[in-house]
C-alpha cells in the first residue's frame, strides 16, 4: 500500500493541478462535440448544449446579456457543468473504491486485512496525536478520548452531514449577500437587484 501511494503521488499532484483539470474538461467537451449526433457522446453533448442554453436564457432574464457576455457565459457554463459532472463521478468512484477496500479488509480477501488496518491505524494515530498533546496531565486518556474523540455511544462527535450542509449553505448565502451589498454600494453593478430578480423568478 505504501509503495502504491509513493508511485501514485506524482500522478495525484498532476491531476490536482487546476490547469490540468481545465485542459481535461476542455478535451472532454471537444470530444463530445466532435462525436456523431446519433452516438451516445453526441446525445450527451446535445443534452449539455440544451442545459447551457436554458441556463443562459435564465441569466438573461436577470440582467442584460449581449453577444460578448452570452459567448462567455456559454463557454463558462459548459466548462462548469462538465467540471461538476467530473467531480461527481470522481466522488462516486472514491466512495466505491472505499467500499471495496472496506470489503477487502472485512473479509480478509487476498490477506489484505493487516495491511489495510496498519495504514488506517497510522492515519488514525497521526490525527490523534494533536489531540493528545493538549490533554491535561490530571485527565485520564480514556476520559479525554471519550469526551472529544470517541464517545461511549459510538456517535461521531460532530453534527450530522445534513446539518453541516445546511450550515454551509447559510454561511455561503450570507457571505454572497454581503459581497453583493458591497458591490451594490461601491460599484455600478446592481448585484442585489439581480439577486432580487433571480429570487422573484425562482419563486414564480
Amino acid at each position: 500500500m505504501g509503495l502504491i501511494r509513493l508511485l501514485a503521488a506524482p500522478i495525484r499532484s498532476i491531476v490536482r493541478f487546476p490547469l490540468f483539470q481545465l485542459a481535461v474538461v476542455v478535451i472532454i467537451i471537444l470530444v463530445l462535440q466532435a462525436a456523431d449526433d446519433n452516438s451516445v457522446f453526441g446525445r450527451l453533448f446535445d443534452g449539455l448544449d440544451k442545459l447551457v442554453d436554458v441556463s443562459v436564457n435564465l441569466v438573461s432574464e436577470v440582467f442584460a446579456v449581449k453577444s460578448f457576455t452570452r459567448s462567455g457565459l456559454t463557454a463558462g457554463l459548459m466548462i462548469g457543468y462538465v467540471y461538476l459532472i467530473c467531480l461527481l463521478f470522481l466522488f462516486l468512484a472514491r466512495v466505491a473504491i472505499r467500499l471495496v477496500v472496506d470489503l477487502l479488509g472485512w473479509s480478509n480477501a487476498f490477506g489484505l486485512r493487516n495491511t489495510i488496518a496498519r495504514e488506517r491505524g497510522i492515519a488514525a494515530y497521526r490525527a490523534w496525536v494533536p489531540l493528545e498533546r493538549i490533554r491535561p496531565a490530571n485527565v485520564p486518556q480514556e476520559q479525554w478520548e471519550e469526551a472529544f474523540a470517541w464517545p461511549a455511544d459510538n456517535k461521531p462527535p460532530y453534527p450530522s452531514l445534513a446539518y453541516r450542509m445546511l450550515r454551509g449553505m447559510i454561511s455561503y448565502l450570507i457571505v454572497a449577500l454581503g459581497v453583493a451589498a458591497l458591490f451594490q454600494m461601491f460599484t455600478p453593478f446592481p448585484v442585489l437587484t439581480w439577486f432580487g430578480r433571480l429570487a422573484k423568478m425562482l419563486t414564480g
